[in-house]
């Protein structure tokens, strides 16, 4: 997510003014295990979970036959560490978000259940297009 430090905040406040922040929050496992599953084809960057979008063979790269390689800061240790020093800078951002009155935090572990609310605070938020015809 963006921003994730104070600094980020800061220099984001130079150029726009949010009226809405999203704050998803889910559990320290599912995330660490997602990422931990993500491999990618290095020459075109396609990414691949093992849980929920394999390739269609095991290490290999759909479109070339080349093989997957998982990312040194994707391995399990290193995501664990990733997560525990996202957690720790971006502490201050969710408190100075929540104390504007515009954080909105959202909890869970897929997407599908997570969406539709997320989905409802923003179409609260945004006017809906007109089209050619209704202008």
């Amino acid at each position: 997510g963006f921003p994730r430090t104070l600094g980020q905040a800061e220099a984001l406040d130079r150029i726009c003014e949010l009226d809405v922040v999203i704050s998803l929050n889910i559990p320290f496992e599912t995330l660490k295990d997602r990422l931990s599953a993500r491999w990618v084809h290095p020459a075109s960057g396609r990414v691949y979970n093992m849980d929920f979008n394999p390739p269609h063979v095991h290490g290999v790269d759909d479109l070339t036959g080349e093989p997957l390689v998982q990312r040194e800061d994707d391995k399990p240790e290193a995501v664990a560490a990733r997560l525990r020093k996202y957690k720790d800078a971006a502490k201050p951002v969710m408190e100075l978000y929540k104390s504007r009155g515009i954080l909105h935090s959202f909890s869970g572990t897929e997407t599908n259940k997570i969406w539709p609310y997320v989905y409802t605070l923003l179409s609260s938020k945004i006017p809906p297009l007109l089209s050619d015809e209704e202008n």
